[in-house]
């Protein structure tokens, strides 16, 4: 690419409604441009890139035996209610009806879509095992766009499905897709964590992320270096830190606390840490409401108690709820005399002579004990912290912030039965297809390469996905040598098929090598006055210095680098 004739530009400043490094320096780069909240278009240099990785991840799905298919963006939105989903993406779903008043929608995913399609193939148990994928645009109507491309309205993604005829069978393509998003990531130069995560709208069997290490991310990873454990906090699991309370039992008094509603203001009113108390929170899990109980210092972990009562939605009750369940005002709510299901932490049951809320604006009972209330379940609902034990070895754990690129599903029959897609085994009998579903996010890839792979001055890419390999530059565009030299060398790294940038901008040399590090382009060759020795610079966007090559040689040290 000649820069003086191409679609090139760059921005000095840092862009002001962009929350992320990422999303910044995408933007200053020139490779993307928001078009409105969470949709952005892809300009040259930045579709180059996203090509880059696509083209990693399609190698590998290739490899792994997948068959590549495009399905549509615009569905009918019958199938979603169909397959019983409809209701669970609830208004996160853009919808629009045709001419004809049908309604449609425009694709937040597409499994029901596969499912279809391998009906047309599968009759026997002959038929399987396979598995398809697409590079589709996928849309959901996010109530908050942010961090540049991490979490938009508009996204490409490459979905894959499996269909085995036993979970065993499934087992082994979910294994493939395994090793080959491992492999894809590592393609890219990804740091990451694999982490068990909540199954969400998918459903299924189970569930596991893949993480970008990051400094920001709307996900928070529970790791042990100990042992390895790695878990989305979202379903982290907690052992409890205590032993059983030994103390004698007493009996509860209703204690006035006047304006006291918070922990911290209770504890200042018994003068007792909060790990003395019981915190009583209404939540409401779809069309029903539970009380749920944890320590003082905790948090509840609502992914947790929803998958506890298999919810779609969960949301703590408004105040006027709170208050038609409780008779208080909401910071007296607790367990006593509450006829809704009470759902106890695990923690929780290791404590004696506790303080809760008494049902009544500007009281609190002291002295509770388990015997004093009807729980309906005990189970672990509590937010992992930092400095828990690990569930696995009871070493401390700690957090990481981090991107999900990817995700894998062990669905087993639960598309397959909701969509009748079956099978007749050996014995002639119908059977349900076992399913795995496979996704990676490709922005999002972009996003977390970039949050990994910056400094002060840009990007820097790594050598497998940046636009172009090369950038050189001329540093005096009037002077012919120069001009010719550059214009030559050019050639020859096209002649090799090595992706090159040639600036022959007339721009200061200053301008210049600040645009190639904003870029990101992983290797510089200066022409400048050095030509005179038959000599080029030569510089890595990584180091600081450069070094000074024979004009001769440049092009096989230049390969050297590139594909060592």
């Amino acid at each position: 690419m000649k820069l003086n004739e191409s679609y090139f530009y760059t921005l000095r400043e840092n862009v002001k409604d962009e929350d992320s490094v990422s999303g910044n320096f995408l933007t200053r780069a020139g490779m993307v441009k928001r078009n409105s909240a969470g949709v952005y278009m892809y300009l040259p240099l930045g579709y180059k890139v996203l090509n880059n990785i696509i083209r990693i991840i399609r190698d590998e799905m290739n490899a792994s035996g997948c068959q590549e298919v495009l399905m549509p963006a615009l569905i009918p939105e019958d199938i979603y209610i169909n397959s019983g989903r409809r209701d669970t993406f609830g208004n996160s779903m853009f919808t629009l009806k045709d001419r004809f008043d049908k309604s449609f929608s425009l694709g937040p995913t597409h499994e029901e879509l596969f499912v279809i399609a391998a009906q047309m193939n599968i009759k026997s148990y002959k038929d399987m095992p396979f598995s398809l994928y697409q590079f589709q645009t996928k849309f959901r109507d996010e109530p908050r766009p942010r961090f540049g491309l991490i979490r938009v309205r508009e996204f490409i993604m490459k979905d894959a499905y499996s269909f085995d005829t036993t979970l065993e069978g499934m087992d082994i393509a979910y294994n493939k897709q395994f090793t080959a998003y491992k492999n894809a990531f590592d393609s890219m130069g990804l740091q990451y964590a694999v982490v068990t995560a909540d199954t969400g709208v998918m459903g299924g069997l189970l569930s596991e992320e893949f993480q970008a290490i990051t400094d920001i991310g709307e996900d928070t990873l529970v790791l042990c270096d100990s042992c390895g454990y790695a878990s989305n906090l979202e379903v982290a699991a907690c052992i409890n830190d205590g032993i059983q309370s030994q103390e004698e039992m007493k009996s509860k008094e209703c204690i006035e606390t006047p304006n006291a509603k918070t922990i911290n203001e209770v504890a200042d009113f018994f003068h007792k840490e909060a790990t003395s108390f019981v915190k009583t929170l209404i939540y409401r899990i779809d069309d029903n409401f539970i009380a749920a109980l944890v320590r003082g210092d905790r948090e509840v972990n609502e992914t947790k108690l929803r998958k506890l009562f298999q919810g779609n939605e969960i949301e703590l009750a408004s105040a006027e709820d709170v208050v038609r369940l409780t008779s208080a005002t909401v910071g007296y709510a607790g367990p006593i005399g509450l006829t809704i299901p009470i759902i106890c932490d695990n923690e929780v049951s290791l404590l004696r002579n506790f303080i809760v809320g008494a049902n009544k604006t500007d009281y609190h009972y002291s002295n509770v004990n388990l015997r004093d209330f009807e729980i309906f379940k005990t189970a672990d609902i509590r937010e992992i912290t930092d400095g828990d034990f690990c569930p696995n070895c009871n070493k401390t754990v700690h957090f990481k912030a981090g991107i999900e690129i990817g995700n894998t599903f062990k669905l087993g029959s639960k598309y397959s039965e909701s969509l009748n897609l079956q099978y007749l085994d050996q014995n002639n009998q119908l059977q349900y297809v076992a399913m795995g579903s496979y996704g990676i996010g490709v922005g999002r890839c972009l996003a977390a390469i970039v949050e990994q792979n910056h400094d002060d001055k840009g990007l820097i890419f790594p050598m497998s996905i940046a636009p172009y390999k090369v950038a050189i530059v001329i540093i005096n565009q009037k002077d012919e040598e120069q001009v010719k030299i550059a214009h030559d060398l050019y050639q020859k790294f096209i002649e090799n098929h090595i992706d090159v940038i040639l600036d022959d901008r007339n721009e200061r040399a200053g301008v210049k090598f600040n645009d190639m590090d904003l870029i990101g382009i992983p290797i510089r060759i200066t022409v400048g006055k050095a030509i005179l020795e038959n000599k080029v610079e030569f510089k890595l966007r990584t180091e600081s210095e450069s070094t000074l090559v024979e004009l001769n040689d440049i092009l096989a040290h230049t390969k050297d680098v590139i594909f060592q």
